[in-house]
This record gives C-alpha cells, structure tokens and sequence, in this order.
C-alpha cells in the first residue's frame, strides 16, 4: 500500500527558476528530480507560502485559474500555465479532519495558482499528470498554530498523495539583495545549521523536535532568516503531518548567497 510522501521545498525567487536563471542552476536541478520520484500519486496537496488567511482554506473547485503574485518580471512570466485539475473529494477531506480537530476549514473554489505553486509544479510534473490542490496558511504566523494544522491532517499519511510545503528556509529579501556580504552569510549560515539539527537529527525525539519548530525565533538569527515567517512556516505544517518524525535532507546549496533546505518524510 502506497501513503504519502511529504516534502517542504524551496520555490525559489518569484519565477526566476522558470526562467532558468543561473543562480537557481541548482534548485532547477532538484525540482525537475522529484519528477521521476513521485511515481503515480493520486494528487498533490501543496502548502503555499504565499496564501494566508484567518482560517484554514483548502481549493475545493475541480478547476484552477492562475494567480501571477510577483512583479516586475518579463512578459513571458505572465503567460504560464498550470493546467492540473483539482481534487475536490480530497479536498472535503481535508476539511473534515480539519473539523474534527476543531479548526473550522474554508472551501474556496475562485482563486488561481499562486507562484509559490505553478513553479515548483511546472518543473516537477511538466506534463500536467497529477491533480493539484492548495491549503492556505493562517494569517498570524503563529508557529505552533500550523504545527497544529499539520497534526490535525496526519490521517493525510495514510493515502496515496504527495504533501508539498512550499517556501525557502532562508528569506530576508534586504540581505539578499545586498549581494554577497560575509557577515550576512555568517549569519544565516548557524540558522541553516540549527534547521538541519533540528528536523534532521535522530538524536531529538518526535516531542522536541516539534517544541523547538514551535520556538525557532529563539533560534540562532532566526528574526534575521525571516523577519516574516511564511517561507519557513509550510515546514510547520509538513513536520505536524508527519508527527515530528526525523526528516531526510533533500536538498542543501546556495540560493542567491543564501543557504536553504528542502527536506522528505517517508
């Protein structure tokens, strides 16, 4: 019997893996590798970090339109397509373990793919083959909050499906911008570290694992890896879904000066 892999990955900047720019030479190596790893999943739920809203929302509409939410990009950037159908019924069951765990869900059915999810999607099922869905973050940013969202969602784990969190474990757009600065890399670099520790290390048991994800700003420079924690937070959730099991380091390079990770749980 098939069950669900899960996976929290990083997007890269706005569309700039679609591009093929150079510096996402890397990540566009990783993404288009999950292609040949996912086998025949009956869907994806993706976790966006760019969808927020006050109360769990899951796409319930058999169909997505596209959302282009970045700015300042080529003509081209704006005419992508991600065709994927949606998967109502999963969707429904979504909300009902989001339910029966007391976290009233939303059923939306009008908004488009946002960038945090055509593309990676473009680059890990180019040939459009899997039904997609998108569950929301919650606007607040409470770390314990999505750690929750993902325990309520662990019967998720028991089909066959494909659990993406989609954000970047580094993402202080100022010190990106600032190009390559030791002191900055220094800095992010023991967040990185203590990431990997964390969800990666046999050594924590599921409990502590859980309870240092739910206090990551006392991290080291973890404010300054994410003055705003929705990039980090689609890990929350993804960690919740699998319990606070030891995850598997799937992906760890340089992205625009930057470490991120992307881990798996089988």
């Amino acid at each position: 019997m098939q069950t669900a892999r899960i996976y929290y990955i990083p997007h890269g900047g706005g569309p700039m893996p679609l591009l093929g720019d150079p510096s996402h030479a890397g990540l566009i190596r990783f993404l288009k590798s999950l292609s040949g790893q996912l086998g025949q999943p009956e869907a994806v739920v993706l976790i966006s970090a760019h969808w927020e809203a006050t109360r769990p929302t899951v796409y319930a509409g058999a169909n997505h339109g596209m959302l282009f939410d970045y700015y300042g990009f080529p003509p081209e950037t704006y005419k992508y397509n991600y065709p994927a159908p949606g998967a109502p019924a999963l969707a429904q069951r979504i909300g009902d373990l989001l339910q029966a765990a007391n976290l009233p869900c939303v059923m939306e059915t009008a908004r488009g793919f946002d960038h945090g999810t055509f593309v990676p999607m473009l680059l890990i099922d180019p040939e459009v083959k899997i039904p997609c869905i998108q569950l929301s973050l919650l606007t607040g940013l409470d770390a314990r909050a999505h750690l929750q969202l993902g325990l309520a969602l662990q019967e998720l784990r028991k089909q066959n499906i494909v659990i993406i969190g989609s954000g970047m474990s580094f993402h202080n757009l100022q010190a990106v911008f600032a190009g390559p600065q030791p002191e900055l890399r220094a800095a992010s670099d023991q967040f990185h570290q203590w990431l990997l520790d964390t969800v990666s290390t046999s050594g924590l048991s599921a409990e502590d694992r859980l309870a240092a994800l739910a206090n990551w700003p006392e991290a080291p420079y973890g404010r300054f890896c994410h003055p705003r924690a929705e990039h980090l937070l689609p890990l929350h959730v993804c960690a919740g879904i699998a319990g606070g099991a030891v995850a598997e380091i799937v992906f760890d390079e340089a992205l625009m000066n930057h470490k991120v990770a992307g881990f798996c749980w089988q």
